[in-house]
Order: structure tokens, then C-alpha cells, then sequence
């Protein structure tokens, strides 16, 4: 042991831990010297939890989900500024700067991505509002409404050691915008660089004290605490999932458990995609790829390579070429390509399962005991080569069941899209598969044959391959997740994310009682008419509920023929009479239904320059019952949702209106959004 290696501190309780023992010394995946040691003994679990619990949870429930989004975005950008210390920490767990852009900006961009989302898809408040409003009653008196609130307990992350930066921010992203404080546990042989990153989050100050707190060794005890409040989000092996998931106190409780876990992913190539295509060399380089990036140290990489029969030789020999000009070794080195495993321990699991795919395969590409590493010693570090292997026998299962997690894939051969999809679902349920064709109908086949046993599918061809983010990429808005072996559990998911770390709740009330709990107007709550003007108010005055009522305006055919004249608009129902007459629908000529809600703008607009800066839409607008020449319009005008915006003079207003005729029946009904500032007239 490297005396002068540090010892890794957990911060709990809104302090720095440090055990009283040597603890267990965590080796450089490329030089086999120690970097750090890493122990938790004497660690008070129990503190950690009470301390998310009655600290971290409240602080952060006091903030509305902009609020929680702009610490984020301010939160990444401030680890941006770090981004070299962490890529040097990085190399000595086996990455490339490649696998660090990866890990490392992948992990950054992914908060800066919630951030984003949260601004643009959730409330300026601390509810969610899930859907609409559902009648209970036909007088309307009596509503439904299904809401989302924070849960009040602590989301514990178990993350695995491939990616020790982003497997914490995306797990963390999300359950901070829900407004749950985090307890992360790093796999120890990557702990240090979760450490580092966790050390200036601390030291950054931008977050609420509680909200992340670090385990940095053992966990034991850590779930035994858990309630039904809590949640847990784990990556590792199906095996260390399930003695998890059964624990004691996740068991009794109903804690959630959301697990991502081994996966022997595949990609399709499709029989259109002979050599001469782009569709041989997206597959051929999408494959060579996912073998050496991380050294296919990636849930998500490529584990099975099913090809059509005739076109294996082709892409065998194509693969081994790419393969043969990969270069292993340090990275930093110059021309490498492919760092080591993470350790050497990590290495020796490869080399096991690759012993029993060999019994049913043919190694094809890369010698485990002959190759070349560059700028290290190959047997002080957890090198390997990437090795490509051949199974023509398509009965056997070892390719099917067993996970060589490392730089390790098998070409199948297949015959017919019916056979590709059999062969897929035979992983026992994958996080992604992608098929790299030009055949739609290839396509849609083998879509909707596999997307059962699949989280995410990627379709690969020479339309998107500009543009498309690669086979092994979760994205932040996409769900990451997969059924039966891959975890059975959803990571990521936008807004999904979420919603995952909050309780959905059914509320039933009045009207008034819907409007006041959600903070947003419900059909049938109190409006208020006071005279002024709502587009007279700026956010600072305006109030939900606030509203005026307009008209009525008569309908005349000379209108309805002026506006078809003017718009071009000359659709039957408005110009042919006896067409229109016939129609079982209008039974007659009938007004435009944009011609409505253009005349509901006139009537409901104040035009002198004021609050109301922009109108930019309209949504869910429906036209309910036609209007016919004679009839009069009248349209009322709520404020239905006021959303500040944050580091700006203005917020959006979205307003409910409602367009009704001469017997008060609603022909028309949409929500206006408009653009209001803050303050009027605007301040200096």
C-alpha cells in the first residue's frame, strides 16, 4: 500500500467522514498503484438518513422546481470549470478522454438537460397537476384531480463502477428537481472520482445542506433503515439487484427500487445492408465502437451482433480490421484508443465468461494472451484487447446468458426478420438494440417484434446517422431502463425521472377547493370580474380566477362569406348551401371556426400597450358545436395558471376561454398563452 494514499472521506450529516481504520486501498487501473483507500467504518447510517430526512427534504421542498432547476444549471456549470482535474482523475480508472467525454460532460450535460426540461415542461410551483380535471358529478360541483407532491424521504443511489461521474448526476438530477434530498454509494473501485465531484458540489455552497450526501465504502446497513418513503436506484449485476431488492426493509416498506442491470444487448443488421452500403458501415463502426469505448465497460454496449447469414464472413472480416487498428494502452498515450478494465480484478471476470463463450464460439478477432499495450506495463494494469467472436450454432445459449463485461462481442447469423426478433428476445429483456437498415418495412418488423424485451430501440440508417447519438448513449430525455434481466426498472425519462421520486395523488373536491390546492383555475371555481381589465394587471397584481366576459357579436353570412374571401378558406360548409345542407353535421352553412376565435380575440383584447407583451398560442383548442348566421357570440376570460419566469421581467399567463352562443352553449373552448411582465409600467 501507498502510504501517502488518501484516505476517501463520506460527507454526513453536513459534515467530512473519515474512518478510524487504514480501510482498503483502490488500485490505478493502468499502473496497479494505490490512489486512495476507501472505508466506512463507524459511520452513523442512521444520522445520514435522519439528517436527509428532517434537513436536506424540508429545505428543499421550500423551493419551487425553477428554483431547484436554476441550482442546477448553475451547479453544472460550476463542475464544468473542474472538467480537467476530473479527466485526470478519470484516467486512472482505465477511461480515455473519449470515455470521459462520455462519463464525465455526458454526466454534466445530463443536469444541464433537467434543468432545461424542468424550466420548460414544470410548474413554477411545488405541485404537479397529472392530466385533467375529471367531472365526479353533473351538477359540476364535485371534481377530480390527480396531483404529484414530494416524497418525504431519501432516494439512495448504489451506482456501479463503470461510470462514476454521470451515474451519480443522472441519478441525482431528477430526484433533486422532485425535491428529494440524495445519499449517493459509489462502486469503491471508482469512488474517488465520485468523491471528487461530490467534494465541489459541497464546497460549491449552491446546493441546500442535506440535499447530497456521500457513502464512500461499505453500505451495510444503509437499506435496513429505509422506509416507505424512501427510494433506491441501483446499476450493477442482476444478482447484487435482487439481494437488494430483497432486503428486509425494502420488502415490508414497499420502498421503490428502480434497478439497472445486466443486459446482453444486440444490434440487427438488416439483410438490404450488403458491404456496398452505408447501412454495413454504420453497423460495422457502431460495433467496433461499443466494443472499445469504456473497454465495453457499458451497460448499454454491444453483446450480440446478429447478422444475416450470407453477410457474417463480410462482417467478420470487416470488424477484425477496424479491430486490428485499435490501439490499447495509458490513456493519454499517443494513439491510443482503448484504456484498461477498471481493475484487474474486473479483468480476470471478463476472462472467466470469455472462457465459456468460447466453449460454443469461435474467437475471431483479439488474443487475451498476445497483444500489444501501449505507454504502461500490460501486467501491472487490467488491460485486454477487444475480441470479436463467432456462434454459428444457433441453439446454443452461453451468448444468450452469459455477459463478458468488457471488450467482448459475438457475431450470430439469423434468417428472416421472424428469427432476429426470437434471437433478441432471447437476452431475457435488454436495455437498447438497435437495427441498422434502409428497409422500412425491415424496420417496423422488427420494431414492434422486439420492443417488448427492449427499454430503448435505435434505428440506425444513412438518414440519421449524422445526427444520431450512437447504439450505448442514454439520453436524459429518452427512458434508460429495460425489462426482465435488464432490471425491470426506468432510470432518466425526462420529466419521467420526476415524477418517479414524487406520490401521485387522487384529490376530489369542489371546484374553488381544486383551484386553491393546484393553484391553477378549474371549470366551475369563482371568477372574478372587478371591473378592471385582466390584461390591465401585470403578474405582480394579476390573480387567478381573474376574468372578463365579452359580447355577444352576431354571426351574418356576409361575414362568414368575408372571411372565406379573405383567408382563401372556401371549404363547403362555409359557401355551398346545399352542400352544407346535406352535411349531417352542419345542416346548413356554418362560420369558420377560426373565424370564432378571431372574433373572440377582438372581442376579448384591450389593445392599448400594457401587461400583456406577446400572445404565443393557443392550446387544446376545440370547436364544439357549429355556428350558424344569426347567432350571437360571447366569450369569457379567466386566468387559468400564472408561471413567473426566473432571471427575467416576465412570466407566461395561460388563460382559459370559453366561446358560447345565443343559447349559452359553448361552441369554442382553448387556453390563450400569453407573455405579461412582472411589473407595469416596467421599472428602470
Amino acid at each position: 500500500m501507498t502510504p501517502s494514499a488518501p484516505l476517501l472521506e463520506s460527507y454526513v450529516a453536513g459534515r467530512w467522514y473519515a474512518a478510524p481504520d487504514d480501510g482498503t486501498p483502490i488500485a490505478d487501473a493502468v499502473t496497479g498503484e494505490t490512489v486512495a483507500r476507501v472505508s466506512s467504518t463507524g459511520l452513523d447510517v442512521a444520522a445520514m438518513l435522519d439528517h436527509a430526512r428532517t434537513v436536506g427534504g424540508p429545505a428543499l421542498r421550500e423551493l419551487t422546481f425553477h428554483q431547484r432547476a436554476g441550482l442546477l444549471k448553475q451547479l453544472a456549470l460550476r463542475l464544468m470549470a473542474d472538467k480537467d482535474a476530473f479527466y485526470a482523475l478519470s484516467r486512472r480508472t482505465g477511461a480515455t478522454d473519449r470515455d470521459s467525454a462520455v462519463d464525465v460532460d455526458g454526466g454534466f450535460g445530463t443536469v444541464l438537460s433537467y434543468a432545461s426540461k424542468a424550466r420548460r415542461e414544470l410548474p413554477d410551483d411545488t405541485v404537479v397537476l397529472d392530466g385533467a380535471v375529471e367531472p365526479l358529478g353533473k351538477g359540476g360541483t364535485f371534481a377530480g384531480q390527480h396531483l404529484y407532491t414530494p416524497l418525504r424521504g431519501v432516494a439512495v443511489q448504489v451506482n456501479a463502477f463503470n461510470f462514476p461521474v454521470w451515474g451519480f448526476l443522472e441519478k441525482l438530477a431528477p430526484a433533486f428537481l422532485a425535491g428529494v434530498p440524495t445519499v449517493v454509494k459509489p462502486a469503491s473501485q471508482t469512488a474517488y472520482l465520485t468523491a471528487a465531484v461530490v467534494r465541489t458540489v459541497i464546497d460549491s455552497g449552491l446546493l441546500p445542506e442535506g440535499s447530497v450526501q456521500l457513502l464512500a465504502g461499505s453500505a451495510t446497513g444503509l437499506l435496513d433503515g429505509l422506509a416507505g418513503q424512501d427510494l433506491v436506484s441501483f446499476t450493477g449485476s442482476a444478482a447484487t439487484a435482487r439481494k437488494l431488492r430483497s432486503s428486509p426493509a425494502v420488502v415490508a416498506n414497499s420502498v421503490r427500487f428502480n434497478a439497472e442491470a445486466d443486459s446482453l444487448n444486440c444490434s440487427v443488421l438488416g439483410p438490404d445492408a450488403g458491404p456496398d452500403t452505408p447501412e454495413f458501415e454504420l453497423f460495422v463502426e457502431q460495433l467496433v465502437t461499443e466494443m472499445t469505448v469504456k473497454a465495453g465497460q457499458k451497460c448499454t454496449a454491444i453483446r450480440r451482433a446478429l447478422v444475416p447469414r450470407e453477410l457474417v464472413d463480410d462482417v467478420v472480416e470487416a470488424t477484425r480490421e477496424r479491430l486490428a487498428a485499435v490501439v490499447v494502452g495509458a490513456p493519454g498515450a499517443e494513439g491510443v484508443r482503448m484504456g484498461p478494465l477498471a481493475s484487474r480484478g474486473q479483468r480476470e471476470e471478463v476472462l472467466r465468461s470469455l472462457k465459456a463463450l468460447r466453449g460454443v464460439a469461435e474467437l475471431v478477432a483479439g488474443d487475451p494472451e498476445h497483444f500489444e499495450v501501449v505507454g504502461a506495463d500490460r501486467d501491472r494494469g487490467a488491460f485486454l484487447p477487444p475480441m470479436l467472436l463467432r456462434c454459428d450454432d444457433l441453439a446454443a445459449a452461453e451468448p444468450h446468458d452469459v455477459e463478458a463485461f468488457g471488450p467482448v462481442s459475438t457475431v450470430l447469423p439469423y434468417d428472416g426478420v421472424a428469427q432476429a426478433v426470437e434471437l433478441a428476445a432471447r437476452g431475457q429483456g435488454s436495455l437498447v438494440g438497435s437495427v441498422v437498415t434502409h428497409d422500412e418495412q425491415f424496420a417496423r418488423e422488427f420494431v414492434l417484434g422486439a420492443a417488448h424485451a427492449h427499454g430503448r430501440i435505435l434505428v440506425l440508417d444513412r438518414d440519421d446517422a449524422r445526427e444520431n447519438t450512437g447504439h450505448g448513449s442514454p439520453l436524459p430525455v429518452l427512458v434508460h431502463g429495460g425489462p426482465g434481466r435488464a432490471g425491470g426498472g426506468e432510470e432518466l425519462g425526462g420529466i419521467r425521472g420526476v415524477l418517479h421520486h414524487m406520490q401521485r395523488t387522487a384529490v376530489q373536491a369542489s371546484p374553488d377547493m381544486l383551484t386553491a390546492v393546484g393553484n391553477r383555475w378549474v371549470t366551475g371555481a369563482r371568477r372574478n370580474d372587478d371591473g378592471v381589465h385582466p390584461f390591465r394587471k401585470s403578474l405582480a397584481e394579476l390573480r387567478i380566477g381573474d376574468s372578463i366576459t365579452a359580447g355577444p357579436r352576431p354571426v351574418t353570412l356576409e361575414d362568414i362569406e368575408h372571411f372565406a374571401e379573405f383567408t382563401g378558406d372556401t371549404f363547403y360548409a362555409h359557401t355551398d348551401e346545399a352542400a352544407a345542407a346535406a352535411n349531417p353535421l352542419f345542416g346548413g352553412r356554418v362560420a369558420h371556426g377560426y373565424l370564432i376565435v378571431s372574433w373572440a380575440a377582438g372581442l376579448f383584447v384591450d389593445p392599448a400597450p400594457g401587461p400583456v407583451l406577446a400572445n404565443y398560442g393557443v392550446d387544446d383548442l376545440r370547436f364544439l358545436t357549429p355556428v350558424k348566421p344569426g347567432e350571437e357570440l360571447t366569450v369569457t376570460l379567466t386566468a387559468k395558471q400564472i408561471t413567473p419566469r426566473g432571471g427575467a421581467d416576465h412570466g407566461e399567463v395561460r388563460w382559459d376561454a370559453v366561446v358560447v352562443n345565443t343559447a349559452g352553449r359553448p361552441v369554442a373552448t382553448y387556453d390563450v398563452l400569453t407573455m405579461v411582465a412582472k411589473t407595469w409600467p416596467p421599472k428602470a
